[in-house]
Formats: C-alpha cells, structure tokens, sequence
C-alpha cells in the first residue's frame, strides 16, 4: 500500500509523431519537476520513437 502523502503520480506517455497515448508509468514530482522523455516502441508508427509526458 502507498504511504500516505506520496508525491509520486501516474503519468501518460504519447508519442511525438503521431500523438498516440500508449504508455503509463508513475513519476516523483519532487525528483522529476520536468516532463518525462523516453524512447520506446510506437505499435501505430512501428518504430522506435521518442514519447513525451501528457497531462
């Protein structure tokens, strides 16, 4: 069970080319004030793109 107060929150990740939300993940807002980028594989682009944090 999460602690009480926590400061991490679920976060979407969309894919810079076609925009597609495809991706969650959890993030601490205290180590990580800026939006996330990770590459990761796109199944509507078929490829290796870059995915930025939505919000």
């Amino acid at each position: 069970m999460a602690k009480k107060g926590s400061s991490r929150i679920i976060i979407h990740l969309a894919c810079t080319e076609c925009k597609e939300r495809t991706y969650t993940t959890s993030k601490s807002k205290k180590n990580d004030p800026e939006r996330l980028e990770l590459r990761r594989y796109c199944p509507r682009c078929r490829t290796h793109r870059l995915h930025r944090e939505v919000r």
